[in-house]
């Protein structure tokens, strides 16, 4: 029964949480973007002794590498790195679109929303001007398409996706959503947190998935992009 901690700080909305097997120990979260490095440790140390553990009593750290924020990728994948480093234990990396089609997956199951074989989940991240960072996974949570940036245009976003059932969720689904109307898109408000990453993170841990420490790097999609300079 791994004690794993994660670490999400790769968008606007920051979160950890402490997982024990497959269940929730406890969660933190924080939507002052610009506090994401003071929020990650002092979190951290207050989860722990909250819950009687101490940091080397975590079996593994899984963290978001991307895509997201520039600044927030890099705060996440340094604590992660510098703990893993500094007791000796693996890193899991994770793909924060994955993580918000999970999330997306889980409402669904939790409204009793009907998804045919064919859906498919399309988490959007915010970016700037007519911008999102997006990709496509089925119901099994598969990637179909991998992470990428993605300019919002009706026709161009009508031929280069499926017809078929897409879920669209997160940050950067209301841009299209202001110039697009489909029947076979379900659009659905719901903000990810780290607790969306336990069960993948425990399924890396029991096959020994894990990252390279020294040589992982963010998933910027492009590089030098930082959503938290970013004006409305």
């Amino acid at each position: 029964m791994p004690l794993i901690l994660h670490i999400d700080t790769a968008t606007e909305h920051a979160s950890i949480c402490l997982s024990k097997d497959n269940n929730l120990i406890a969660l933190a979260e924080s939507a002052e973007q610009k506090n994401h490095a003071s929020f990650v440790q002092s979190a951290i140390v207050k989860l722990l002794k909250e819950h009687d553990y101490s940091l080397p009593d975590i079996d593994a750290v899984s963290v978001t590498i991307g895509p997201g924020s520039y600044t927030g990728l890099r705060v996440g994948l340094a604590s992660a790195k510098g703990i893993c480093y500094a007791l000796d234990k693996p890193l899991i990396t994770m793909n924060t679109l994955r993580v918000m089609a999970t999330a997306a997956q889980e409402k669904c199951r939790q409204t009793q929303l009907t998804l045919s074989p064919e859906t498919l989940f399309c988490p959007m991240i915010d970016a700037r001007r007519m911008e999102v960072f997006t990709g496509l996974y089925s119901v099994l949570l598969e990637e179909i398409r991998p992470p990428h940036a993605l300019i919002i245009d009706p026709d161009k976003f009508l031929s280069l996706y499926p017809l078929q059932p897409l879920v669209l969720s997160g940050s950067g689904y209301p841009k299209l959503r202001s110039v697009i109307t489909s029947p076979l898109i379900t659009w659905l408000d719901i903000q990810h947190n780290a607790s969306h990453m336990v069960s993948s993170a425990l399924i890396a841990y029991q096959s020994g998935s894990f990252a390279d420490i020294a040589y992982c790097e963010p998933l910027y999609v492009k590089e030098f992009f930082d959503l938290a300079k970013q004006k409305p």
